[in-house]
Order: C-alpha cells, then structure tokens, then sequence
C-alpha cells in the first residue's frame, strides 16, 4: 500500500504539481499500516501510548521537512537528505526523554508546523519538468519504499510503545518521495512538494491524537478508523480552500467580462 501511493505520488506530482502530490504522498500511508499491524498483537493501552509518542514525534518532522527544503534549493540530494535525517534522529531522540502528555504534544504540533509552514510558504510554488521515463524505474521505485518500510516493520518487532511511535510515523513516504524525486525534477522542485506536504503531515499529527483519545473508551476499531479518516478528510479540506483561493485570485485578476468563463 505505502509503495504504490508514493509511486502514485511521484507520478501525479510530474503531471499534477506540487500541491496535489504532497497531498497524496502526505495521506497516512505508512502511519496507519503500521498501528493496524500493531492492533492485532498488542492491547489498546499500548496503542494509545505508542500514539502519544508517535504525536510528540510527528512535530521533529516538521522540522525534517523545513530542512530538506531549505537546502534542496542549492545543494544535492545526499547533503540535503542526510542533514534532515541527522536533524530528525537528534530531535527524535531528545524529545523521547520528556514525558509528555496529549495536551504537551498537541500543542508542540501547533508550534512546529505554525513555524515550519510559515517559513517554508514561499517556497511551495515550483515549476514541475516534464521528463521521459525508463521502464526500470517504477519497479525501482516500488522496490525502494517496501525495503524502508520493511525495516521499520522489523525494528518495531523488538521495540516497546515509546520506540514504536517514533518508528511508526518515521517519515518514509516523505523520505523516499525525496529520494524519488530530487534526482528526477531537481531540488527546488522536489522542495515545493516537501513545502506543501507540510500541511498534510499536520493532520497525520490530528488523525494521532484521535486514535490517543478514543482507543481506550470507544475501541481499537474505531479509533483505528479515525486515524485513517481525519487525516483524509484534513487533506481534502487543504485542497479545497487552496483551491478556492486560488479561483479567487484569478477573479480579482479578471476583468468581469470573463468571470464566468473562470468559474467554469
């Protein structure tokens, strides 16, 4: 599931722009296999705390994002990609010596990407090259994104709830989106869809904090299925007030004689 989305993505992204990319690449394609593959061994004490820290973990990747897309518009993929790790790993780390609570976590979610998505706005517009592609690198692709999420399914084997929460929302789909990516259209163009995917990571972060406070009292399934669900429907909500702002936009550059041919 997690390779073919972020196959899908790198594809729609060359056709469809940055926005519409990082919207798909940002659906909770690595996060919600993963709690659902937990489900079936672990009770739903477990999960909730697993949550918790995947919702504390989930603000260091605002910052691994704003990184990437910060040196993404002059350097290489290998600089670029390896410092937003480092800086992931680091923040990772720190913050899983804090105890931290639903209300702590949430709140850091609101600080991180408040700033990171401030920081990274003028960098969201990109133009998106058109290139051939050889018949081994969609397969490459695939082979790519199931090895790095394979490996993380297997670390998480032998790690307690705290471990597993930074493992589960490890940003896979966005790293391999990177590695995809970057080589292929160049980093500012790559940087554009790390820059929008900012907003999309965010309901990542609201679908964690559903799953924390239902789990418990209202059951494994259903908060299984808001953590699938919140994250879809924040994402179709970005699309569509971008959308309308930027019909808007196009409204105020208009002259009246030919609104109506914008709006259809």
């Amino acid at each position: 599931m997690t390779a073919g989305i972020v196959v899908t993505a790198s594809i729609v992204v060359e056709r469809a722009g940055p926005l519409i990319g990082a919207l798909v690449v940002t659906l909770p394609v690595t996060v919600w296999p993963a709690f659902v593959f937990l489900s079936l061994d672990h009770d739903a004490a477990f999960l909730a705390q697993t949550a918790l820290s995947g919702l504390a973990i989930n603000a260091v990747t605002a910052v691994f994002m704003l990184v990437y897309l910060l040196l993404a518009q002059k350097r290489g993929l290998l600089l670029s990609l390896c410092a937003a790790i480092t800086c992931w790993v680091v923040l990772a780390l720190s913050i899983r010596s804090i105890a931290w609570t639903v209300v702590s976590a949430g709140l850091l979610n609101l600080v991180a990407y408040g700033a990171c998505i401030r920081l990274g706005n003028r960098f969201r517009e990109a133009q998106v090259p058109r290139l051939g592609r050889q018949w081994y690198e969609l397969p490459l692709r695939t082979l790519l994104v199931c090895a790095l999420m394979g490996a993380v399914l297997v670390l998480s084997t032998w790690a307690g709830p705290v471990a597993t929460g930074i493992l589960a929302v490890f940003p896979i789909s966005t790293s391999c989106t990177m590695l995809i990516l970057h080589p292929r259209i160049g980093g500012r163009a790559t940087a554009a869809v790390i820059a929008n995917g900012l907003w999309g990571l965010f309901g990542i972060g609201w679908g964690l904090f559903a799953l924390y406070v239902t789990i418990e009292p209202l059951g494994t399934g259903v908060g299984l299925a808001l953590t699938l669900a919140v994250p879809i429907c924040w994402n179709l909500s970005v699309w569509a007030a971008r959308r309308r702002g930027l019909l808007a936009m196009r409204r105020r550059s208009t002259p009246a004689a030919d609104q109506s041919a914008v709006a259809k």
